[in-house]
């Protein structure tokens, strides 16, 4: 008995989506975590700006795993790569949630080291999953590709819900001395607890990564008694039961003997436009828009804002889990999906630079319109990301490194053309709570 579930299909959905969660959760705990430190570290709120900088230093390490490739093909073992990551993301996190709070003082002034360390340590280890995860994933049949990007929604949902039990950013308007001020309430629990969790979370990924790696070793030996074939497929090729496990897990030395393959085939033009599409629907969804949701929601209220991270977070592994039975193979439909959600990035993005004085301002109109954009925004981009890795896939083991390889750029060129506008010409100006910012 114990054996059956142990080799069920159901439970290795399960380990990949807990593997996939552990990609980027501990950016987006830092992310989520930053009205928080900001009350305590020295940095105040020039801190995001030091963490869009870590977090772009953080490509050191894709960088060297796409140089590694490219240089020895299939020398470089990605389980060893992996694991080591994972060690030093738990490792890094242990010391984050006992020494965040340090500080130091650096050239005459007092900088929180420890944190900033540790940061860029998360981020390289965030920014290395993007092309060792994704590779790795080859080989399992296609299905499971959707599951793993399941499981990189849940890194984002996770420490949302975690952050709105924390109670973070809830503030009271009060009188004082005949003006109205802003009081934020203190959080239900502190930030050390906050990074435990963290913790925890990389933890579970670490060992369901572990569990996969030992499955691979036992499920072989369990496939020596033929089994009823338990996915058909349509004429379109698609699988009417994908859920299940449609195809056998490739060995050790197949998975090699791909690696080291010249690709010859791979550099097509549908390709090509599926790696474009891929490249600017991170640029947006990673970011661009992320960069300016602050300036987009705040105005509307501090709900509006909650309301849109939390619902988008759950429209991320929502889309991804659609993705699992419904699987748009069209480059047509796809290129419209694209437009459709450049459609609704536009709109997010026009009324962040009209902060602090957005149309439908005060209205329940324009919180709706606000909310259900940033839904079906994150919900077509998670879509069209989950399609694109699915049929990438068949395309080999090189395939899915160059799927992790724009995944990555197309975040980092994002993240880094939104900076100079954000941080230094303050092209979005901010609204202030309990102020009217238009009159």
């Amino acid at each position: 008995m114990a054996g059956t579930w142990w080799n069920s299909a159901a439970f290795t959905h399960v380990l990949v989506a807990l593997f996939g969660m552990g990609s980027w959760i501990s950016v987006n705990c830092l992310w989520v975590e930053l009205p928080v430190v900001v009350r305590v570290l020295p940095e105040g709120w020039s801190l995001p700006v030091y963490l869009s900088v870590l977090i772009a230093f953080g490509n050191i390490g894709p960088i060297a795993v796409t140089i590694m490739h490219h240089c020895a093909p299939g020398q470089l073992n990605e389980r060893l790569v992996i694991h080591s990551i994972q060690v030093l993301a738990v490792v890094a996190s242990i010391f984050l949630a006992i020494f965040w709070s340090q500080v130091a003082t650096v050239a005459g002034e007092v900088r929180s080291v420890p944190y900033l360390l540790l940061t860029f340590v998360l981020a390289l280890v965030c920014c290395t999953s993007n092309v060792t995860f994704l590779p790795f994933m080859f080989r399992y049949p296609p299905q499971y590709i959707r599951t793993f990007f399941v499981g990189q929604g849940l890194s984002a949902l996770f420490p949302c819900v975690v952050a709105l039990g924390q109670g973070v950013g809830k503030l009271e308007c009060k009188l004082n001395n005949g003006t109205v001020q802003a009081h934020y309430l203190d959080e239900n629990f502190p930030a050390q607890d906050f990074f435990w969790f963290l913790f925890v979370m990389l933890t579970i990924s670490a060992l369901c990564f572990m569990a996969l790696t030992r499955r691979e070793i036992t499920e072989p030996a369990s496939q020596e008694t033929p089994e009823p074939e338990v996915v058909t497929t349509k004429e379109n090729g698609e699988e009417t039961h994908p859920l299940q496990n449609g195809g056998t897990l490739l060995s050790e030395d197949q998975v090699e003997l791909e690696k080291a393959t010249p690709v010859q085939t791979f550099w097509t033009p549908r390709n090509i436009y599926l790696l474009v599409l891929l490249g600017v629907s991170n640029a947006l969804t990673n970011g661009v828009l992320p960069s300016v949701q602050s300036f987009s929601c705040l105005p509307y209220g501090t709900m509006t804002y909650h309301l849109s991270v939390v619902l988008g977070n759950i429209a991320n592994p929502l889309a991804c889990f659609v993705a699992m039975f419904v699987l748009c193979r069209s480059s047509v439909g796809l290129g419209f999906m694209s437009v459709a959600g450049g459609v609704f990035a536009a709109y997010l993005m026009a009324l962040a630079v009209l902060s602090p004085c957005p149309p439908l301002l005060g209205s329940s109109a324009g919180v709706s319109f606000v909310v259900v954009s940033w839904i079906i925004f994150t919900g077509l981009f998670s879509y069209l990301k989950v399609v694109i890795g699915t049929l990438l896939h068949k395309a080999g083991h090189a395939a899915l490194l160059w799927c992790g390889v724009f995944i990555q750029a197309g975040s980092l060129i994002g993240a880094l053309s939104m900076f100079p506008l954000v941080s230094i010409y303050h092209i979005f100006a901010e609204s202030e709570d309990c102020v009217d910012n238009c009159s």
